[in-house]
């Protein structure tokens, strides 16, 4: 498994298929603090929404890197098809790390970044590593159930990519009659935003983030394996 995905990864990176998203996220973030400045909490639960279908997109163009026959010979040299299945989401999750220095790294290169109101700036750090840590395993879900493994046609591929972000995010709202079938992207957004000094604050977002993303993956993993 671990030789199958250092191949992807290596094929994702040497391809050039890793631009695209991480430009986009590059002037999506470049736009928005092109003109003023925002303290590290604001900016941070900024880019962790904007970095969420840009993983989401990274996923599904790592996982549809390879031809279906490849795919399925790829899962016979690994000897079972959990161990196929494992080194895309592996390669998938390795990627999106690339993401997350990109949207934490780039507002002070712009100088997005000014200093906190109120609270600390260290409070401010911890919290935005957590939300972007913390869409990466939605997002990776959302890109991988608009893989073509399991839509085949591009069209649903993309429309389930598209869609599912969106959903993300509006189902995510202060105000949304069903915010736990979506992820936590917006709640934790909220709570980065607001400069928590009691981490507490944290422990909600990531469970249920955590409970989420499992039941995507497992719909995911069990998909796949009814799927040649």
């Amino acid at each position: 498994m671990k030789a199958l995905a250092y191949m992807r990864l290596r094929a994702f990176l040497r391809s050039g298929r890793a631009l695209a998203p991480l430009l986009c996220a590059v002037a999506l973030i470049g736009i928005a603090y092109g003109g003023g400045a925002a303290t590290a909490g604001e900016a941070y639960a900024f880019t962790s929404v904007v970095i969420f279908p840009m993983i989401a997109w990274q996923t599904k163009i790592i996982l549809d890197g390879e031809p279906d026959v490849q795919r399925r010979l790829a899962r016979v040299a690994v000897g079972s098809a959990g161990g196929e299945l494992a080194a895309g989401l592996v390669v998938a999750g390795v990627a999106a790390l690339g993401a997350i220095v990109i949207a934490l790294g780039l507002p002070w290169i712009i100088g997005g970044i000014k200093p906190p109101e109120h609270g600390t700036l260290a409070a401010q750090l911890i919290a935005g590593l957590w939300a972007h840590l913390l869409v990466v395993p939605p997002a990776v879900g959302i890109g991988a159930l608009s893989s073509r493994a399991l839509l085949r046609n591009a069209g649903w591929g993309a429309l389930a990519l598209v869609g599912g972000s969106l959903l993300a995010i509006v189902l995510g709202l202060k105000n949304s009659p069903v915010p736990f079938l979506a992820p936590p992207l917006m709640p934790a957004a909220r709570v980065t935003a607001a400069d928590p000094t009691d981490f507490a604050a944290l422990l909600w977002p990531t469970l249920w983030g955590i409970a989420w993303s499992a039941v995507v993956l497992a719909v995911y993993a069990r998909l796949r394996r009814t799927r040649a």
